[in-house]
């Protein structure tokens, strides 16, 4: 019961170690002294809201039935899909086991004909997986960012070589943002499990780079409300 206060004071109170050993238990701190405030600021913005919003109407755009939600977590955006009759079909993925038991206990509340449309696997976006195959359109909300920056090339090619979808949805935090976040000190992260933060220009020449190679053609929308200095 008093695991996450032992934790604390361990690590001597510091934030990045103790984040850090929640993230290597694959769990989540209960205390919230030691979770991150990236929550708590996009509930100011509604951002996360914005992005369900913005990418569903991407989805309703491309006519895609069969959708890949990839890195789902517990669920949310997989029990968004699933209240719009379009999608057929969705599989959600996870490589955590934690997630996708909270993911199981929200889809509960679902009706039978909705759970059906819906199946979760564990799975890594570093192997190849024929499981994915298949499927009109892949999403992936703010998960590029947790993958270590050398596991890129390889998380291209099992989504955009492998998987191959028709599209693909990818959303992520623009790091010039962040100085508008006062309670950020600088040179931090919004999230103690992200492993990079691009500004606009380097997600942009990311994905030119990967659209080139393996076929694909790409735009860029924003998401959120308008800073024009960020």
């Amino acid at each position: 019961p008093k695991r996450d206060l032992i934790i604390d004071r361990y690590l001597k109170h510091q934030r990045t170690l103790t984040n850090e050993a929640f993230r290597l238990m694959d769990e989540t701190p209960s205390n919230p002294a030691v979770q991150d405030d990236e929550r708590l600021f996009e509930e100011n913005l509604h951002l996360n809201q914005k992005r369900y919003e913005a990418v569903l109407s991407e989805l309703e755009l491309c006519g895609a039935k069969r959708i890949l939600d990839l890195g789902c977590g517990e669920g949310r955006f997989t029990n968004t899909l699933v209240e719009h009759a379009q999608f057929t079909n969705i599989l959600g993925l996870d490589v955590s086991h934690h997630e996708l038991r909270r993911a199981n206990k929200r889809f509960e509340r679902l009706s039978p004909t909705q759970r059906q449309r819906i199946e979760l696997i564990q799975g890594s976006l570093l192997y190849r997986d024929m499981r994915l195959d298949g499927y009109e359109a892949a999403v992936l909300i703010e998960v590029i960012e947790h993958l270590d920056p050398p596991r890129l090339s390889t998380f291209e090619r099992v989504v955009f070589e492998y998987a191959h979808p028709n599209t693909v949805i990818i959303t992520t935090p623009n790091a010039e943002y962040n100085v508008r976040w006062p309670s950020l000190p600088a040179g931090n992260f919004r999230h103690f499990d992200h492993r990079f933060e691009w500004t606009r220009n380097q997600f942009q020449t990311w994905a030119q780079t990967v659209v080139e190679k393996f076929g694909y053609t790409v735009t860029f929308k924003p998401i959120g409300p308008n800073d024009p200095e960020v």
